[in-house]
């Protein structure tokens, strides 16, 4: 049995060395996201500050993977080339920096996690979740696609950076 649980500052160490791991992985598939540094601890020392990094435990506590879920509006999707589903200054749910260790890879975690935050939006009736990824991140796409978000157009990161911005009516 596996648990979303809010990231303690003690499980840095892991969520860095995960983080490491997709890095890597992202570089294996040639896909640029990721390859420049980022995340790096500062980012992920900010998730903590703001209460807004996850972990996934196994029942033996081991980690698992690692996320950012927020409502707080993401400023990069205040621009779209395309259009969101719900109206551009509604709230919604953002799922940012997620990784799974590498040894858990393919067994359902990333879904897991997409299925907690969504269970979380609607508790606080939040009718939609956001997310952006690398246009050549074609598993991230691919889960997307299974889980029901809608392709929404492309949005630029603050350093300009292409991405795929995706969206998802909760109910």
């Amino acid at each position: 049995m596996m648990k979303l649980l809010k990231a303690k500052k003690e499980d840095l160490f892991t969520i860095m060395q995960i983080i490491e791991q997709a890095q890597t992985y992202l570089a294996t598939q040639d896909i640029e996201q990721w390859q420049n540094g980022y995340p790096n601890e500062k980012a992920i020392l900010k998730d903590l500050k703001n209460n807004e990094s996850y972990v996934v435990k196994s029942e033996d506590s081991t980690l698992l993977a690692t996320a950012m879920f927020t409502t707080k509006n993401e400023p990069t999707y205040k621009t779209i080339q395309g259009g969101w589903i719900t109206e551009a200054d509604a709230t919604y749910g953002v799922i940012h920096r997620m990784a799974v260790n590498e040894n858990f890879r393919g067994t359902g975690i990333a879904q897991f996690i997409f299925n907690q935050c969504e269970h979380i939006l609607k508790q606080n009736t939040i009718h939609s979740m956001r997310i952006d990824t690398h246009e050549d991140n074609l598993g991230m796409q691919a889960l997307l696609k299974k889980l029901g978000y809608n392709y929404c157009g492309i949005i630029y990161l603050e350093n300009n950076d292409k991405r795929l911005a995706f969206e998802k009516l909760i109910s």
